[in-house]
């Protein structure tokens, strides 16, 4: 399992242990979940976030 998995993994995770439900329990999974992957792939080297994170003026 990559790196990235587990930060989805452990994104959804929280975001189930901290919101009970509802619409905005929905939204924030995915947001912590997709954060998680981002940040997983990062440490794999698979996602480059510097270039995210600079935009287009670097």
């Amino acid at each position: 399992m990559t790196n990235s998995t587990l930060g989805l993994v452990a994104g959804l995770l929280l975001t189930i242990a901290i919101v009970t439900g509802g619409l905005l329990g929905l939204l924030l999974a995915i947001v912590l979940g997709g954060a998680g992957y981002l940040i997983g792939g990062h440490v794999d080297g698979e996602r480059d976030l510097g270039s995210l994170l600079r935009g287009r003026r670097g």
